[in-house]
């Protein structure tokens, strides 16, 4: 679009991240406008998976996250050999989710990321429904090949939009988030300065 940069209009389809099937389809327009940065994004997906199957295995792994009386904490998702060990496999994907945020707020054009390790995370326990967690995650940034450190707190329950707060090391600013109307939506971006994690 002269003078304003360029959008792309993309069809594709979503896969569960452990078992690699086909979970939706979508359709999505990019607008990366000259000098700003996230790109604005309008999406629209079809589920292939039964909603209330998504429901059920969002519940099993929020009750395996829930039922710990002491608190979660973990190093190196995935280890150095690239495996990562089943009881830190929510723990993990909570993360990527969170993570997601992170990566499509400081994408560009020419410059992505993705998710290269959980550093550290630690669980809150609270005393409401929500379940929440600190991590430490490196962004892997393409082209640069740079791994940027990023710290995030995740608040989340199912049937909720997920809560992001993040702050990496290349910033000197806080960001909060909270998504939209729906769980794993990106509208609705609340950006805030804090002073503490």
């Amino acid at each position: 679009i002269p003078g304003i940069g360029h959008k792309y209009y993309l069809q594709f389809t979503t896969e569960d991240y452990r078992s690699r099937e086909n979970v939706g389809n979508c359709l999505a327009t990019v607008l990366f406008e000259k000098g700003n940065s996230p790109p604005a994004v309008t999406i629209n997906c079809v589920d292939t998976k039964d909603e209330k199957q998504i429901q059920e295995e969002d519940n099993k792994f929020y009750q395996k996250i829930k039922q710990q009386t002491k608190p979660i904490i973990a190093n190196d998702i995935p280890d150095s050999y690239g495996n990562i060990e089943p009881a830190f496999e929510p723990v993990w994907a909570l993360a990527v989710v969170g993570s997601s945020k992170i990566m499509w707020e400081k994408s560009t054009e020419n410059l992505s990321y993705s998710m290269a390790q959980v550093k550290s995370a630690k669980q809150w326990i609270r005393q409401d429904d929500f379940v929440e967690f600190d991590y430490t995650v490196l962004l892997h940034e393409i082209p640069t090949q740079e791994m940027i450190s990023c710290h995030l707190r995740v608040i989340w329950l199912p049937g909720h939009p997920l809560k992001v707060k993040y702050f990496c090391a290349s910033e000197n600013q806080w960001f909060e988030e909270t998504s939209g109307m729906e769980s794993g939506s990106a509208a609705g971006i609340l950006q805030e300065k804090e002073e503490i994690f």
